[in-house]
């Protein structure tokens, strides 16, 4: 799936401007599915408005520039619905935190274990939220996907809370770290 596959996705659902568009996309509920970022969502709309799946109309407001906001045509919807008939691919998994934890040995063990305490208080929030955005939702369908999602979340906060200890033993000690500076 791409920027323009979850630019339809979004636009099934109803009508939007470019900005709810990227907002939903990037940090809203559509940002768990597929990377978009802000410098994408606009060509793709171009792209799926030259194709014929999207169309804008031009809403003036009072005291504010005028928003273009985009709408799925009857192609768009049948060209998202073909969008999902295609090979999904691998799920991509990048994390800063991973690349940390891969040189623990480097770094004192009060570091580790802070930003280990912090992966967990972040996990923590992570799931609070999504069990709020489960609650505002109400299709079985939505609901599965957010509870898949704080499923995830949660196997990895119990794993990196059982055996955070593990990582922290194999930083440097506090005094072996400050030495070394």
């Amino acid at each position: 799936m791409n920027v323009k596959t979850i630019c339809l996705a979004i636009l099934h659902e109803g009508d939007a401007t470019g900005y709810e568009i990227r907002k939903l996309s990037t940090e809203g509920e559509y940002a768990y599915f597929v990377e978009a970022s802000f410098g994408s969502i606009y060509p793709a709309l171009a792209r799926l408005e030259e194709e014929g799946l999207v169309r804008s109309h031009v809403q003036q407001q009072a005291g504010r520039p005028a928003k273009k906001i985009y709408s799925i045509t009857d192609a768009g919807r049948a060209a998202f619905r073909d969008s999902l008939f295609e090979d999904l691919g691998d799920d991509v998994y990048r994390s800063a935190f991973l690349l940390f934890a891969r040189f623990a040995p480097e770094l004192p063990a009060d570091l580790v274990e802070t930003r280990l305490r912090e992966r967990l208080a972040k996990q923590d929030d992570a799931i609070r939220k999504l069990k709020d955005l489960q609650e505002e939702h109400q299709s079985p369908q939505d609901r599965w996907v957010i509870s898949y999602g704080i499923s995830c979340i949660q196997v990895a906060r119990d794993y990196l809370a059982a055996h955070m200890h593990e990582l922290i033993a194999l930083a440097q000690p506090v005094a072996e770290a400050e030495a070394a500076e």
